[in-house]
């Protein structure tokens, strides 16, 4: 597989401006990236820019904490879908994974997988706050609700991606399920590493400087 047809191309930044999504999509577009991932006012506006350049629109829901209800997750999905995101990367309910209410978390997921209504849905675990046990069942619910990737991280909590957490994570789905490392990863050596432990597809903002350290080997 092509190396850019990993990544995300991600700027989920509170101060994103237009000329940030700009940048971002030219970048994009440059590189011929799997997407760019974008904070949801900002979808119509990304999906205005990569018309054309084979760049998927990828934004977040629930984000970045996990904490609305499931009706609002349903919501956004279906809002931002009708805005022209290509890709759905919601964030789980964390604080009910913590108590180990594992119905709620396979429902929260299933409420925005019926509403993306086959768009592709990446479930973001956010591994810094779970044992590896809540990692599986959280991978679990992933795949019951019949998702289409799990995400190791937001990258606004406590910790990012790491190696072993996709490692994990892979195991657990299998060919069921696909998994994105997201958070930290900055530069070619950690986005191989990331690869090699079983990510599918990588979300980070420094895309084009991973690209650039290829070119320049």
């Amino acid at each position: 597989m092509e190396k850019a047809k990993y990544i995300d191309h991600t700027n989920l930044k509170a101060t994103a401006t237009y000329d940030d999504i700009l940048k971002l999509c030219n970048e994009a577009n440059e590189y011929h990236f799997a997407s760019v991932c974008v904070n949801p006012s900002n979808v119509s506006l990304a999906h205005k820019l990569l018309t054309d350049s084979g760049v998927l629109t990828c934004t977040v829901v629930g984000f970045p904490l996990g904490a609305t209800p499931s009706e609002v997750k349903a919501y956004e999905t279906t809002k931002a879908i009708a805005d022209g995101a290509d890709e759905i990367d919601m964030v789980i309910n964390i604080g009910m994974a913590k108590a180990h209410n594992w119905d709620y978390v396979y429902e929260d997921i299933k409420a925005v997988v019926d509403a993306a209504k086959g768009v592709l849905v990446k479930v973001i675990i956010e591994c810094c706050y779970l044992t590896d046990e809540e990692k599986v069942e959280a991978c679990k619910a992933s795949m019951k609700a019949h998702a289409d990737f799990v995400k190791t991280s937001t990258g606004f909590g406590t910790g990012g991606a790491t190696v072993e957490d996709v490692a994990l994570m892979k195991k657990t789905v299998g060919n069921v399920c696909k998994v994105k490392a997201a958070g930290g990863i900055r530069d070619k050596k950690t986005f191989e590493d990331m690869i090699a432990a079983g990510a599918d597809r990588i979300g980070c903002s420094c895309g084009a400087k991973i690209m650039e350290e290829y070119k320049n080997e």
